[in-house]
């Protein structure tokens, strides 16, 4: 829970950033912009403040509560694929070993090694521990007597996106609740 004390200081005060239909642009990393930055894109009209904090900022003949939430005025449209980068491949794996199910030290295998051909794709490469990776060294899951748990694939940004809500941030501002769906079920 985000501690009160805490907005004492503006640096502890990021805005949550949401799209123009008023959803985050993302949830893992999730979507915040510093202070400085929210209050910048007040002035140049790209943001629409949602819910702000109690804090202000001050100059001579100027003052502000901070926003806590904004939305794009603009809707900005989410790639369909996301770009191959260690984060988005360990996200996509759930940060699990796809050999063995271990959720710490992580790295990544290529399925088929490089040594014989194997680019880094997103169907080549899948989520390792360092002892599963070890262990399978430059050889195939099938030569290294080890079994995938799922057959690596590329995602599409709405999979890595459900993937991330599975993984909250551990300070949330009461601001930010009503525009973050951690697995809650919606009552009708």
């Amino acid at each position: 829970m985000y501690h009160p004390d805490r907005i004492h200081h503006p640096e502890n005060c990021p805005a949550l950033v949401l799209n123009a239909d008023y959803t985050p642009l993302s949830y893992y990393p999730l979507s915040l912009w510093p202070w400085q930055t929210a209050i910048k894109a007040v002035f140049l009209e790209r943001v629409d403040i949602v819910a702000s904090y109690e804090r202000e900022v001050h100059s001579p003949s100027f003052h502000m509560a901070i926003p806590s939430v904004i939305a794009l005025k603009q809707y900005v449209r989410q790639s369909e694929h996301p770009a191959f980068t260690r984060f988005n491949l360990f996200l996509r794996d759930r940060f699990t070993c796809q050999y063995c199910g271990n959720t710490r030290d992580l790295t990544f295998d290529h399925v088929v090694p490089r040594r014989a051909g194997g680019r880094t794709t997103w169907e080549n490469v899948a989520t390792a521990c360092s002892p599963c990776n070890l262990r399978k060294g430059g050889r195939t899951p099938h030569e290294a007597g080890m079994v995938l748990r799922q057959k690596p694939a590329r995602p599409t940004s709405w999979q890595l996106l459900e993937h991330g809500r599975a993984f909250p941030p551990n300070h949330l501002h009461q601001s930010w609740r009503d525009w973050l769906y951690w697995d809650v079920e919606l009552v009708a």
